[in-house]
């Protein structure tokens, strides 16, 4: 449970931006986002590895 302590006078604005950025660091939109539909492991790791080699293509490019 994410709790947001208030300070006397403090404007509510503030506190739900506080809020707002716990809760994006606990990443549950993230996890909820993922688990909307299953991927195989196999494609999981498709992926990675198509990643691997564009972040590799840039950093050869770069030197």
């Amino acid at each position: 449970m994410i709790i947001v302590p208030i300070k006397e006078g403090e404007n509510i604005e503030r506190a739900l931006k506080k809020f707002k950025r716990k809760f994006e660091r606990t990443g549950t939109i993230k996890e909820l986002r993922g688990r909307q539909a299953y991927i195989k492991p196999s494609v999981k790791k498709r992926e990675t590895m198509k990643h691997a080699v564009y972040i590799q293509k840039l950093q050869n490019l770069e030197d």
